[in-house]
């Protein structure tokens, strides 16, 4: 569960690698972010000469989380850390390459984009 002031991983090439969540999309009840959910976040950590900046606002979608998420058939996947996609403001990811699993849960969520560029999709 993703919640405010949570640094995420960024799971893909843009050459942010840390995030810094300050709103969770979806509402004012919606406190806590889970897998498939858009989040609003700073950029805290870059690579030298990548087209992010440090303290770029950012929109991403969460595509790991380590709070377990269950399944319909009742097993639980869960990760090692939390991480996000950035976003652009059509939905597509900014990124060309994903980095690491992303579970099935986000074709669900008609991010088909993101499930096509991944590697391993659990």
């Amino acid at each position: 569960m993703i919640a405010e002031q949570t640094v995420l991983d960024v799971a893909d090439n843009t050459g942010a690698r840390a995030v810094r969540c300050f709103k969770v999309l979806g509402g004012s009840r919606h406190t806590y972010a889970t897998v498939g959910d858009v989040v609003v976040g700073s950029v805290i950590k870059v690579i030298p000469g990548s087209d992010v900046t440090r303290g770029e606002v950012v929109r991403g979608v969460v595509v790991r989380t380590k709070a377990p998420i269950r399944r319909e058939d009742g097993s639980y996947v869960r990760f090692d850390r939390n991480a996000i996609v950035l976003l652009q403001p059509d939905g597509n990811p900014r990124g060309t390459r994903i980095f690491g699993a992303i579970p099935r849960e986000l074709r669900y969520k008609n991010y088909m984009r993101i499930i096509s560029l991944a590697a391993e999709v659990v």
